[in-house]
């Protein structure tokens, strides 16, 4: 097992479908991405930097996709709790997956694009 399963493992069932949904989106748009855990979650990186990182919590999903990732979606984020660099997607609402892997693909792109 991972360190990563087993983050996802100490979670209530419904948060580690939810999780595991989230990382495979990740893994599906991200496909030579590295996967880890950082700053006590899982995170992501391409060409050596960060992509994005979640995280579980009682009563939401957090999402750090850097502030350039919530920039760029900062209409459709909007009616989520947000730091500068994050957003909460609460548990007790529909997550928002086709959001996230657009997210996921910006990412990607500017990951790659900084690379060259």
């Amino acid at each position: 097992m991972s360190e990563i399963d087993d983050y996802i493992s100490k979670f209530p069932e419904g948060s580690q479908e939810i999780m595991q949904k989230i990382r495979a989106i990740i893994k599906d748009n991200a496909p030579d991405v590295v996967e880890q855990m950082a700053y006590g979650m899982p995170g992501y990186k391409t060409h050596g930097k960060p992509l994005v990182y979640f995280a579980g919590y009682k009563n939401h999903i957090g999402l750090y996709a850097t502030p350039s990732g919530h920039e760029k979606f900062a209409k459709e984020l909007s009616q989520y709790k947000q730091g500068k660099g994050s957003v909460q997607f609460p548990l007790n609402q529909p997550i928002p997956f086709d959001l996230i892997k657009k997210i996921v693909a910006f990412r990607v792109k500017e990951n790659a694009s900084k690379a060259k």
